[in-house]
């Protein structure tokens, strides 16, 4: 875009507005919101993960296997692919046509065979992140309508889902602001020091657009 540089800030609302005027390409891109945190990602206590129920969704089409003995409970309640067993051989074998993996409490003795294989891909599922549950019928529904998991990387860094681009400003705004609630309330114990030191906007084949952090509410 002419006249745009990446060192330049924008409030929120600005910044959709200028992801707007970007060049469009032939897919519905997807939107990220991206954070740059104050943590050491060498210490194991200053980990950072979390979930975040997006108001408007993600606006991608989630595809969910569940581990466990009850298939068919799990497939009538919207599960793409369910079983134990069988399901942990495809696994292992190199099947991983799926975006969220969940699993019943009692199944995860099973899945941990497996956890050379999910964990590295952060699809392993866990307690913390919502994805060990009894009630698979209420973590289907949450995948499917919006629920977006979120990993600190190895630099410090992470980056959330918060739609396409053909979403409208507003839902985009709500999104990311929520978002960003979620981050902030995923904050280490006990961290001093400010937690997120920079924010970005940016969509699949776009630029990142760099948020003012004094126009965000992160304390």
């Amino acid at each position: 875009m002419e006249g745009f540089s990446q060192d330049e800030t924008s409030t929120l609302s600005d910044a959709f507005g200028r992801l707007e005027k970007f060049e469009k390409v032939n897919f519905d891109e997807t939107i990220e919101l991206s954070c740059s945190l104050g943590v050491d990602p060498k210490q194991s206590s200053q980990g950072v993960r979390g979930i975040v129920n997006l108001p408007h969704g993600s606006g991608k089409e989630v595809r969910v296997i569940v581990f466990t003995d009850n298939a068919d409970e799990a497939k009538a309640a919207g599960a793409d692919h369910a079983g134990l067993d069988e399901l942990i051989k495809k696994v292992k074998d190199g099947w991983m046509d799926f975006d969220v993996a969940l699993a019943t409490t009692d199944s995860m003795k099973s899945v941990r065979s497996i956890a050379r294989v999910l964990g590295p891909r952060g699809l392993m599922p866990t307690p913390k992140a919502g994805t060990v549950t009894d009630n698979v019928a209420e973590a289907i529904t949450a995948v499917k309508a919006g629920r977006v998991e979120f990993k600190m990387d190895k630099t410090g860094s992470l980056a959330v889902v918060v739609g396409k681009r053909s979403f409208t400003s507003v839902q985009l705004q709500e999104n990311t602001s929520t978002a960003l609630e979620a981050v902030l309330s995923s904050r280490p114990d006990g961290f001093k020091g400010k937690f997120i030191k920079n924010v970005y906007i940016s969509s699949t084949m776009s630029p990142s657009v760099k948020l003012d952090t004094s126009t965000l509410n992160l304390s």
